[in-house]
């Protein structure tokens, strides 16, 4: 496998030569890049036989530097791996789980490694689009990737493949062949504090009662000087949720609903779990950048992996201020200066719990999938 980046703030710097090998280009930019000039068609031009998919972010990763404003770009030349794409857009079904479900339907999975999922971030409940992923692919493939993001104003995002990125698109990558290994880790680093309180009126991903009482009342006392600054607030204090299981996830804030007194969530709020409010500082979340790559590098089985895709949350990126680039910094340190480095900051991550286990929508991650292929 070979593969290049470049981290560009127009148009003008793509390469203006074209490259027949490329066959998969991943792009992670802002979202007023996209919309206002034509990456996709000059990215088509430049690789002909390629795969092209692009989203917005809230923050783009080349390297150890996380920049805003600018276009994060992959492109990967595959010796034995076979790249299939598929698209949904969210309007054309009843709800996320069924987008899901097509959106893989007819992926084939015979000698599938990964399928690599980008998704609208703003009109997409990612639990129930991730459930109906898995719900096609078998037991055991990963399942990795994450939701688009649109910085921190909440208002729309963009997916794009092989055309120009629009509004509520939903896009899933397979990558096949025995040649390729692919490994994942993901950590948080968010601590819970505070009185556990039960989820006593839900919807899908929309909450609205908490031990009986309004919930979005009850975060906004919370929150205290920064309730006026909901949702983007909301992204320092995300909610720590443990499920019937035992599992625990944590969820972030995307959207406040005043007529309603709800708030929406990028994943599942189910009645009748218990949450408790979160919160971290620097060192923690960096450390915990460090131990998602020292998960993924044990899975390798002492493989150097070529590539890692790092997608981290927004509200990570904003807790950490200026000090943001540290936690990539901390990814270098685990994987050295062999692997490459690229992604963007979400508001949310796709990963499998642990190795052979189902994947789940996260919040408030730092999340790595790992590329490797053999000779």
């Amino acid at each position: 496998m070979q593969h290049h980046q470049f981290h560009i703030r127009s148009r003008e710097e793509l390469p203006a030569t074209v490259d027949q090998s490329v066959n998969l280009v991943l792009g992670f930019g802002s979202k007023a890049l996209l919309e206002g000039d034509n990456f996709q068609g000059h990215l088509s031009k430049s690789y002909p036989n390629a795969t092209v998919a692009l989203c917005s972010s809230a923050g783009e990763i080349f390297d150890t530097t996380v920049a805003d404003d600018s276009l994060s770009i992959l492109a990967f030349s595959f010796d034995h791996t076979q790249v299939l794409h598929r698209s949904v857009d969210t309007q054309d079904y009843e709800d996320s789980h069924a987008a899901g479900q097509s959106l893989v339907a007819d992926l084939p999975t015979g000698d599938l490694r990964l399928v690599f999922v980008l998704s609208d971030g703003s009109s997409v409940n990612g639990s129930e689009l991730t459930k109906g992923i898995r719900s096609v692919i078998p037991a055991g493939i990963p399942i990795t990737g994450g939701l688009a993001g649109d910085g921190v104003h909440f208002d729309y995002t963009l997916v794009g493949l092989n055309d120009t990125p629009r509004r509520g698109r939903i896009v899933a990558i397979g990558l096949y062949g025995e040649k390729l290994r692919v490994a994942h880790g993901s950590a948080g680093g968010w601590q819970p504090f505070g009185l556990e309180r039960q989820v006593t009126r839900a919807t899908g991903n929309e909450l609205f009662e908490m031990d009986g009482k309004n919930a979005l009342a009850t975060y906004k006392r919370y929150l205290g000087k920064h309730a006026d600054g909901l949702p983007g607030s909301a992204l320092r204090f995300p909610l720590s949720i443990q499920l019937a299981d035992g599992r625990h996830l944590v969820r972030t804030i995307l959207g406040v609903d005043e007529e309603k007194q709800s708030m929406t969530f990028a994943g599942d709020i189910p009645e009748g779990s218990r949450v408790r409010f979160m919160m971290a500082n620097t060192d923690r979340l960096t450390d915990a950048a460090g131990t998602a790559a020292e998960r993924s590098l044990r899975q390798s089985n002492g493989i150097q992996p070529q590539v890692a895709l790092l997608i981290s949350c927004v509200g990570r990126k904003i807790v950490l201020g200026d000090r943001v680039d540290e936690e990539i910094e901390a990814v270098r340190d685990v994987f050295g200066p062999a692997t490459t480095l690229a992604g963007y900051y979400s508001y949310g991550e796709i990963a499998p719990l642990a190795e052979g286990k189902e994947a789940v929508l996260y919040n408030q991650t730092m999340t790595i999938t790992c590329l490797e292929e053999l000779p």
